[in-house]
């Protein structure tokens, strides 16, 4: 591998082109901060005056030796896709959809060769061709018809580059063959080639059909399915598109997670999640009802109170998504559930139906039912002892979704690893309240936890890290409980059914 400060010429020679000789040169190197992370960014140039970069994320020695191969892209100057956001082509996504691939894994490089424009025959010449596209001609014909090559690029510049890095031997990001042959005869080891997932638009949908027809490309990749893989309990290890990035961000901490506990709560501006009549359909919209399906389907098992059972009849079961229906957890202190209760007779998958010492109850209305006795004072029971008693039956990833007083008294009680809260732009003025606890007298001692926000159509999700919020806290040791001055040694609250 070259010195950071070197600058010494390599001559290589390509294949399945004209024999050329290219030099290229490191001329000055600095961080570059972008919205994906911090890169290193190397600027060359080569002996023809061209200039071209490299962002590169991990350290060089971990790009090289016997370390598991980079991910890299070698990626065309476009200045139509790149820069004015143009969708005849899918430049401006598989740049971006690198980068975000890199970042993710931690290490690899993107080279950014210039005087790539058109496939190399610049940038009025492609602004020709796109004349004749407009006139029907496919892109192989149009460049056909101005008398240039179909394909005039070369990357031996991006070889030299992966060589004076140390990336002797990658994981190529294309789905171009040529370019896979060309780097191979430079001298670069390309031990895989992975697909660069990004979703077509309808712009660019012929331009892509051309490229695997007429020039050899892969097809697009068959059976990827991030929300698949999440729901397995894995990370997708291929790039993602943006779609597909933003379900990764949001929901992959939970999918790969052995526990949590998390809750979930829709309600309006004013802080309601139904009509005084108990009406609730619908508070939030569509895509907060998505979006609550996705959480069901990575959790074992989706507790609410015998009140949300009674008013919304509710099947808490995985419909708007692929995955597996979690066990549902009722809790009946007082044993008054609905005998016709979706939960209780509806046998898609199994409910706990939670009832007190003292209850009396009927036989279970269905073989899916199991009913289970927990410890009950004046009605309550403590949110410590579901969810103890849930992980005695394997059950340790619990969504807690319902209504205000369930999700309010887990919160209390420290129990929450995180909250989701969506907040549709309606106002009920009096109704069912969402969440409620003890405050605090003072600002400074009200809960805060680091947070982030998802639009989900009209509606907004905020997010609340509280299992961070604990352990920043617990190192600062001051003694704040978990909600504001709350003492931390009191022990959970109790829960009323809500």
């Amino acid at each position: 591998m070259a010195d950071a400060d070197a600058d010494e010429d390599v001559t290589i020679r390509t294949v399945g082109k004209p024999v050329q000789k290219v030099t290229v040169r490191r001329a000055a190197s600095s961080a570059l901060p972008t919205r994906d992370g911090v890169f290193d960014l190397h600027a060359y140039v080569d002996d023809a005056g061209q200039e071209h970069v490299a962002l590169v994320k991990g350290g060089l020695t971990d790009l090289a030796g016997d370390n598991p191969p980079p991910l890299v892209r070698i990626h065309s100057e476009c200045l139509s896709g790149d820069v004015l956001g143009s969708h005849r082509c899918d430049c401006g996504d598989q740049l971006a959809a690198a980068r975000r691939a890199i970042a993710r894994e931690g290490r690899g490089i993107l080279v950014y060769l210039r005087g790539h424009e058109g496939r190399g025959v610049g940038l009025v010449g492609k602004v020709r061709a796109y004349s004749l596209q407009d006139r029907g001609a496919d892109t192989v014909d149009a460049n056909l018809e101005l008398g240039f090559d179909v394909d005039a690029r070369s990357y031996v510049a991006a070889a030299q580059i992966l060589l004076d890095l140390g990336a002797t031997r990658i994981r190529l990001l294309s789905a171009n063959p040529d370019k896979e042959r060309q780097l191979i005869g430079a001298g670069v080891e390309v031990v895989e080639r992975v697909a660069a997932a990004v979703t077509p638009r309808p712009e660019n949908l012929r331009y892509l059909a051309t490229k695997r027809a007429r020039m050899g490309h892969d097809a697009e990749p068959a059976g990827r399915d991030a929300w698949a893989e999440l729901v397995c309990g894995r990370l997708p290890r291929y790039p993602l598109d943006a779609e597909d990035e933003d379900l990764v961000e949001q929901y992959g901490a939970l999918a790969i997670g052995a526990s949590f506990v998390v809750a979930q709560l829709g309600q309006s501006l004013d802080g309601f999640i139904a009509c005084r009549s108990g009406d609730a359909v619908y508070v939030t919209g569509d895509q907060d009802r998505t979006h609550l399906h996705r959480l069901r389907a990575l959790a074992g098992a989706v507790v609410v109170g015998v009140s949300t059972v009674a008013a919304d009849d509710c099947r808490l079961t995985v419909r708007a998504v692929e995955g597996r229906s979690p066990v549902r957890v009722v809790l009946d202190p007082t044993g008054r559930a609905p005998r016709g209760a979706a939960v209780l007779t509806d046998d898609e998958t199994p409910t706990l139906w939670c009832m007190g010492d003292h209850a009396s109850i009927a036989r279970p209305p269905g073989r899916h039912v199991t009913i289970v006795r927990l410890p009950s004072a004046g009605g309550r029971f403590a949110p410590k002892d579901i969810v103890r008693m849930l992980a005695a039956r394997g059950l340790r990833r619990v969504l807690v979704e319902g209504g205000g007083t369930t999700v309010s008294a887990f919160l209390t009680a420290g129990l929450l690893d995180r909250l989701f809260l969506t907040t549709a732009p309606v106002l009920i003025g009096d109704g069912v309240p969402g969440l409620r606890f003890a405050g605090t007298d003072r600002m400074a001692d009200a809960l805060r936890a680091p947070s982030r926000r998802y639009l989900l159509g009209e509606d907004v999700c905020v997010e609340l890290d509280l299992a961070a919020a604990r352990r920043l806290v617990a190192s600062a040791s001051t003694g704040v409980g978990n909600l504001g001055g709350a003492d931390p040694g009191a022990g959970p609250t109790s829960i009323t059914a809500p």
